[in-house]
């Protein structure tokens, strides 16, 4: 059985290698979740339920934040608790956090159901797609206690520094899910339903898998002190963690809405050249910033030790790894483009490839800057600096919002790629800044 581990203790590289790289790999494999949905409908259904599915993404996104922020709050406070040996209370972190994501997934359920619609109308959803896409997106709404719960457990495991169980029942679920798609879509006929149901339920049986080992997990800390099944004083810290990282992510998501808006009226061929790419990028984004997750686990630890001369070691280990993950896929994006694009089409317009070929060109070169940020924002998460987190990660997206409204008028689609570039550069600096002013300036003003 794996065996949950101590990151303040051992090389901080190697810590940090052993246990994120398995955090690597569920990412991947989570992205084939999406990147399956969107390859079956390309492939076998057609270009306008690509565009649907590619579509209703971005809205989905706006869950996800929510999730994500249920994962990082019970994760940083789970984490700083199990380095400072504090049982009783990770234990309570841990029911606080089960319950509160519990109301927030059905308050998020009622809200989608009632605005789906009205969202997909906002952001100027063709008409020839607009059916397809509110299909894909109710049933995803049906699905979200899997994917709230399934990122609680996850982020548990984290911090209790097991990063490899969640990774294989992931890994399990996401190649069956390729398959359960597959055969929805083409032997039974069901089109872009038969792509979310398959995503349904194989998430479904992730979820139920990673919280029954989870709770497993737990009843084997053993403590003399009583758990609590709720406490507000534990509520308010994961929230101090939860509550800005939801406000990032919802940010992002609104914003990536509000791009969308202006990509959809360019019509569907863009939409779809754009959805594939996207897929792509999201690939690599969402694996460095799993790894900034790794990053805030091991910050949050070795803080909850008192550990604080391993931080600094952390960060540059943390960025030597994602720029290895990093180089080589904005090599492979920017010279094998049109390939991958293609691979989730069938029959493609010639607006649908330059688009998807174009925005990889824009954006690949920029990862390393993008992975710099990344590893940062890990840091100032972990260590409680969500003020600073904010700050560069608003930058980041009013930057690309902005600059994807203005530039698209004189440029077209790449004038909204170019955005992405730019804002990734300024928030790395930002982020960067505050992480060598917290942890580098200080240590050398103090040895000085």
């Amino acid at each position: 059985m794996i065996q949950s581990k101590d990151l303040t203790v051992g090389k901080p590289s190697k810590v940090l290698r052993d246990f994120c790289l398995p955090m690597f790999g569920s990412v991947i494999f989570q992205q084939l979740y999406n990147i399956a949905d969107s390859f079956v409908a390309g492939k076998l259904i057609g270009e306008d339920a690509l565009a649907a599915v590619g579509n209703s993404y971005e809205i989905t996104l706006i869950f996800l934040a929510f999730a994500f922020g249920c994962n990082i709050g019970c994760s940083v406070t789970v984490s700083q608790l199990f380095g400072a040996k504090r049982i009783a209370d990770m234990r309570t972190a841990v029911h606080t956090s089960l319950i509160s994501t519990g109301v927030v997934c059905v308050v998020l359920m009622l809200g989608g159901f009632l605005a789906g619609g009205g969202l997909l109308t906002l952001i100027k959803t063709p008409e020839n797609i607009f059916d397809d896409s509110l299909l894909y997106l109710n049933i995803y709404i049906l699905s979200l206690p899997f994917v709230f719960f399934y990122n609680v457990a996850t982020g548990i495991f984290s911090a209790l520094g097991d990063s490899k169980t969640p990774f294989i029942f992931l890994a399990v679920s996401s190649v069956t899910n390729v398959g359960v798609d597959i055969l929805f879509v083409a032997a039974f006929g069901m089109g872009v339903a038969g792509v979310a149901w398959a995503t349904f339920i194989c998430q479904g049986v992730s979820c139920i898998l990673a919280v029954v080992f989870v709770l497993k997990r737990l009843a084997g800390f053993k403590t003399e002190e009583k758990t609590q099944l709720f406490s507000g004083k534990l509520f308010r810290r994961i929230a101090a963690v939860a509550v800005p990282s939801i406000f990032q992510q919802g940010f992002i998501s609104v914003g990536n809405i509000l791009i969308q808006g202006v990509i959809n009226s360019f019509g569907s061929g863009v939409i779809a050249g754009y959805s594939a790419a996207v897929k792509l990028n999201n690939l690599v984004i969402t694996s460095l910033t799993t790894l900034g997750n790794g990053v805030s686990n091991y910050t949050a630890q070795n803080i909850g030790a008192g550990r604080y001369d391993r931080i600094r070691a952390g960060f540059k280990a943390a960025l030597k790894l994602v720029w290895i993950i990093s180089v080589p896929l904005a090599l492979l994006y920017f010279f094998a483009g049109k390939p991958l694009v293609m691979l989730f089409m069938d029959e493609p317009t010639d607006t649908a490839i330059e688009t998807g070929v174009m925005f990889l060109k824009v954006v690949s070169p920029f990862y390393l800057i993008a992975a710099a940020k990344l590893a940062s924002d890990g840091i100032l998460r972990g260590s409680g600096m969500m003020l600073h987190f904010m700050a560069a990660t608003f930058t980041d997206l009013i930057l690309r919002v902005v600059l994807a409204f203005i530039l698209s008028a004189p440029f077209g689609p790449t004038g909204i790629w170019s955005a992405w570039p730019i804002g990734w550069t300024i928030a790395a600096v930002m982020s960067v800044s505050f992480y060598a002013h917290r942890f580098v300036r200080r240590k050398e003003e103090q040895g000085s």
